[in-house]
């Protein structure tokens, strides 16, 4: 098989970002298919999720029987390399 049509585990984005992406794009998905999106578990999902939130990346409110999640697209992304950008410019690149 060439070299470049091999397939490997690894991906450019993380998880953290994977749920950020989907989140922006539906701001009610709910656990379950977040997880069968990015192809994580659940549990992965809520640690993330708790993460997020407590890092101020993101805000979950009730409405009904569904949370909604706000994203703080001002949030900068953490790593030197990419301070200078948002989770803004990143998902506007992504969607």
């Amino acid at each position: 098989m060439p070299e470049a049509t091999k397939k490997t585990s690894w991906t450019f984005l993380t998880n953290h970002s994977h749920v950020i992406i989907c989140l922006v794009r539906d701001p009610e998905m709910r656990v379950r298919d977040l997880a069968t999106e990015i192809g994580i578990t659940e549990r992965a999902v809520l640690r993330i999720l708790a993460e997020l939130e407590t890092e101020g990346v993101l805000n979950k409110s009730r409405e009904g029987r569904r949370n909604r999640y706000a994203i703080n697209l001002n949030f900068p992304l953490r790593h030197p390399l990419e301070s200078q950008y948002t989770l803004r410019k990143l998902t506007k690149l992504l969607q």
